[in-house]
């Protein structure tokens, strides 16, 4: 199947699913996934190859860039030292598992055990991201969940490149020379993605072209990428530390307009890669099976003990370190924050090489290559079907009326806010007395609908210089005014998002 016909396919198959997938309130992920393999079985479809290289470069580094985007710094700050934790405990700890059950159950060699280990170790953040944007989870644990999957990147790269080295060379790993290639991974991500952000935040302050805002952030994330590929650095951490730090400035590089339509386009490109990756990795599973495996069941035994193998070395981890934590506050230990974050691990995109770095081939890699896309079905098939249900027993998602609440909440302040420095400029007389009735007018009627609880119509009011200017200014009130109830942890991002969209939506009409 050629590349062209096989996206095509995999984009319609993807729209269908996804309505499907909504309308039964279940992850789009794991159903394209399931699709995919029912696809792969079936008789006559062509064998789907992608080179880990179009994955590497062409897919992951605007998914990456949109997962970051979603991640608040006030809720990054929030969970900092777990978040440090897991990306290099855990991910530690997972390799040292399936290592462990590997060399047991196939007939990998030590080597290549390492090599499938470090690659297994870390969750995935296209797909944890992609499972968990439809749970209403409390922010704390969704920040934990994301900001993990997007930063335990650089440790299991340096496993991954320790594991080759030991299976190709067949040397000893030097600590000195770990150490010094683990700092340039992940200290040149790092530092690559805060001079991608940099640059990417001056260029826009200073385009007003809704075409060319558009172009630069979609190739933002593909230059920060490739620049710290080519120093030697983690191309994932320059990636997400370069979207989490424009994700904090997005409502001071451009206007409302052009926020709503680089908003549009990236969702859209968010959702065709996501179903050509989610499809190709059901599409692959059967290909697989019979050039390695020949038909045997081995193969998903094998899976199923090294699935089963980093669920359990999770769920350790993650139960021991919060009854930790919990026992040091207030002596209390509950099972359910820690249950979702367990359960919430699964991984994704693996862009295994078909080389190792001296160009030789990789032995054993056709096994590595299906035990992994193996486990990652199994994972986002099993975990992504199993984990709202856990969430809704645990009881912790945020209530839909108690969301409604804050909603209305914030909106009652917000136009609070606007009537108050209406009030302002009657005490200053900054402004026609005429064009400030007008606009408390609005405000005020703004306000009774949010108290009232309908919905927001538009008002026929006299659309004056003066007008548009003054309503301008008090739409900057309430966006002034929300940020400010973000930051204080009165609302959520989610609500945060929604009412910055409706202010958005009012300032890009004014603008027209």
């Amino acid at each position: 199947m050629r590349g062209v016909e096989t996206v095509l396919f995999l984009v319609v198959v993807a729209t269908v699913v996804a309505t499907f997938a909504r309308r039964l309130r279940i992850p789009a992920p794991s159903l394209l996934v399931v699709v995919g393999v029912v696809v792969g079985l079936l008789p006559g479809v062509p064998a789907v190859q992608v080179t880990p290289d179009v994955i590497s470069l062409v897919v992951l580094p605007p998914l990456l860039f949109a997962a970051g985007e979603e991640l608040p710094w006030r809720d990054l700050r929030a969970v900092v030292r777990p978040v440090a934790v897991l990306s290099v405990g855990l991910v530690l700890l997972s390799a040292a598992a399936v290592v462990g059950i590997a060399v047991a159950v196939t007939p990998l060699p030590v080597g290549m055990a390492f090599v499938l280990g470090a690659v297994l170790a870390s969750t995935d953040p296209v797909a944890v991201t992609a499972l968990a944007r439809r749970l209403a989870l409390p922010s704390r644990v969704q920040a934990l969940i994301q900001a993990e999957s997007l930063f335990n990147d650089a440790t299991s790269l340096l496993l991954f490149r320790v594991a080759l080295f030991l299976a190709v060379a067949g040397g000893a790993a030097s600590w000195g020379r770990t150490v010094a290639e683990f700092a340039v991974l992940a200290g040149g991500g790092v530092a690559v993605g805060v001079l991608t952000a940099i640059g990417a935040f001056l260029i826009r302050r200073r385009t007003e072209d809704p075409v060319l805002e558009t172009v630069i952030s979609l190739v933002t994330p593909y230059a920060g990428y490739v620049v710290a590929e080519s120093i030697g650095g983690s191309g994932v951490t320059a990636v997400v530390v370069a979207s989490v730090i424009l994700g904090t400035q997005a409502e001071r590089l451009t206007t409302a307009r052009i926020r709503l339509q680089v908003g549009a386009v990236s969702q859209t490109v968010v959702f065709l890669l996501e179903s050509v990756v989610f499809g190709l990795i059901g599409l692959q599973l059967p290909e697989l099976v019979r050039r390695v495996a020949g038909g045997g069941p081995w193969w998903l035994l094998q899976a199923l003990a090294i699935a089963a193998t980093l669920v359990l070395a999770r769920l350790a981890l993650v139960f021991v370190l919060s009854a930790l934590r919990q026992r040091r506050q207030d002596g209390r230990i509950s099972w359910q924050v820690p249950a979702v974050v367990s359960w919430a691990g699964a991984r994704g995109v693996v862009p295994l090489p078909v080389v190792t770095l001296d160009g030789s081939a990789l032995p054993g890699r056709d096994l590595v290559l299906l035990l992994t896309t193996a486990v990652i079905v199994l994972t986002l098939v099993v975990q992504g079907f199993t984990l709202a249900p856990l969430v809704r027993r645990a009881g912790i998602a945020l209530d839909p009326a108690d969301l409604k609440t804050e909603y209305a909440d914030a909106r009652r302040k917000l136009a609070e806010a606007g009537l108050s420095h209406l009030d302002h400029l009657v005490e200053t007389e900054s402004a026609p007395a005429f064009v400030v009735d007008q606009l408390r007018a609005g405000w005020q009627a703004r306000l009774d609908r949010v108290r009232a609880d309908t919905e927001e119509r538009g008002t026929d009011l006299v659309r004056g210089i003066d007008y548009r200017a003054l309503r301008q200014e008090l739409i900057d009130i309430e966006a002034a005014e929300l940020a400010r109830l973000f930051e204080a942890g009165e609302i959520t991002d989610g609500t945060r998002r929604r009412i910055q969209r409706l202010l958005d939506l009012e300032h890009a009409g004014l603008e027209d």
